[in-house]
C-alpha cells in the first residue's frame, strides 16, 4: 500500500474509537485486521497498528489542541468522522516529523472528500489550517 492508503486504514481503525471503549479497542483491532486480506496483513498490519496506537495514547493531547483551536467547536460537537480525520491529521502535524503539515491537511481533505459530508472538506481545511499557522 501507498501511504495514502495506509493512512485511509488507521482513519478506518481510529474512526472505531468513537464507538468502543479504549478497553475494547484491542479487540478492535484484531476485528479490523482480520477483515482486510492476507496480502494486506502480512505487509501493513504493523505500520497501522504502531500508527494507530500512537495515536490513541495521545487523544487527550490531541482533543485538547482541537479544542483550543476551533471556536464554538468542540470535539463532542464535531462529526464522528470529520473528528478521525482532523485527530489522525493533527497527530501527524504535531507528532509525526516524517510527514509534512501540507501533506496531512491535503491528505485530510482527501479522507473527508471520500468519507465525509458535503461541507466536511472545508470544515477539516479550515480547522487544520489552524495548526499550520
Amino acid at each position: 500500500m501507498n501511504r495514502s492508503e495506509l493512512r485511509e486504514q488507521v482513519f478506518k481503525l481510529l474512526f472505531r474509537v468513537e464507538f468502543n471503549s479504549m478497553e475494547e479497542m484491542t479487540e478492535q483491532e484484531e476485528i479490523f485486521t482480520l477483515s482486510e486480506d492476507e496480502e494486506f496483513l502480512s505487509r501493513d498490519t504493523e505500520y497501522i497498528r504502531d500508527k494507530y496506537e500512537k495515536i490513541a495514547s495521545k487523544l487527550s493531547e490531541i482533543d485538547e489542541a482541537i479544542n483550543s483551536k476551533t471556536t464554538g467547536w468542540s470535539t463532542s460537537r464535531i462529526a464522528k468522522v470529520d473528528l478521525a480525520i482532523i485527530r489522525l491529521a493533527v497527530y501527524e502535524i504535531k507528532y509525526d516529523d516524517s510527514v509534512p503539515t501540507g501533506v496531512a491537511i491535503n491528505e485530510a481533505v482527501e479522507l473527508a472528500k471520500k468519507y465525509g459530508q458535503d461541507g466536511s472538506p472545508a470544515f477539516i481545511n479550515g480547522v487544520l489550517a489552524k495548526f499550520a499557522e
